[in-house]
């Protein structure tokens, strides 16, 4: 049985539950659609599925995405300015982002740019995020991972972006490829090497295509801003003049010099 969203929608919220709960007992499988205007899509562009678990018994939501709707929607256009270049302040008392960005990625070797590109991708600079996962701050780690770099509170700024580089640091030295960084940050170093490159979790693949292009218009915007090195050109050494002496000895042979 299917239950189409408008017929849905007119049932009051009893009798939605009552229908729910039926499903369960229901010997024919029963499917519930609802579409959903998620990333700024029309309505019918991305449907939530709730069918039955025969196995355990309960009901199961799934997002079924149309891949036409994640190549449209994958990278928000955000203006690069809006971070580089314009010091990215948090609460009072603590430090500017851009200055705690700089001076860690100079100390441990990693493009703060590319630093920038995590940040943005993983939490949008947001220092109390907390993903379903449970990864936590601006770049977003797993507890077990804060812990390894040595991070105590993941919600301070720089706690939070020192382990986070660290840990980039540690990736660039272990992997040549910065596509193999990305997605090890992202899904672990155990599942890159398992797979000898980027795992094909539709996750980590999206992962690393945003970050890289994030990092990639970050890279164009500071080479546009870049003021231009003035060029200088050396002056031409002018020979010193020196007079043509010239003579004829007795035997008719001529010789030239200089004084």
């Amino acid at each position: 049985m299917i239950i189409e969203p408008v017929v849905f929608r007119q049932l009051k919220p009893f009798d939605r539950m009552r229908f729910l709960l039926s499903s369960m007992r229901a010997s024919a499988p029963v499917l519930l659609v609802i579409s959903l205007p998620l990333f700024g899509g029309s309505v019918d562009a991305i449907t939530s599925t709730v069918s039955v678990d025969k196995r355990t018994g309960r009901l199961v939501r799934r997002m079924v995405i149309p891949e036409r709707v994640i190549q449209a929607r994958l990278v928000p256009s955000i203006a690069v300015g809006e971070v580089v270049g314009f010091p990215v302040r948090l609460p009072a008392g603590s430090e500017p982002v851009n200055e705690i960005i700089d001076e860690v990625s100079a100390r441990f070797g990693v493009d703060p740019l590319l630093v920038h590109a995590v940040i943005h991708c993983e939490s949008a600079y947001n220092r109390l995020a907390v993903s379903p996962k449970g990864a936590e701050g601006l770049m977003q780690l797993i507890p077990d991972t804060a812990r390894r770099m040595g991070v105590r509170n993941s919600f301070d700024s720089r706690q939070n972006i020192e382990g986070g580089i660290r840990y980039l640091s540690e990736l660039q030295a272990r992997y040549d490829d910065l596509r193999f960084v990305l997605a090890a940050y992202n899904a672990g170093e155990k599942a890159v090497d398992r797979y000898g490159g980027i795992p094909p979790y539709a996750e980590t693949q999206e992962y690393v295509y945003r970050v890289g292009k994030r990092f990639g218009d970050l890279r164009r915007m500071a080479q546009k801003k870049a003021p231009a090195v003035p060029v200088k050109v050396a002056k031409a050494v002018e020979p010193e003049f020196r007079p043509l002496e010239s003579f004829v000895d007795s035997e008719g042979r001529l010789h030239l010099k200089t004084r």
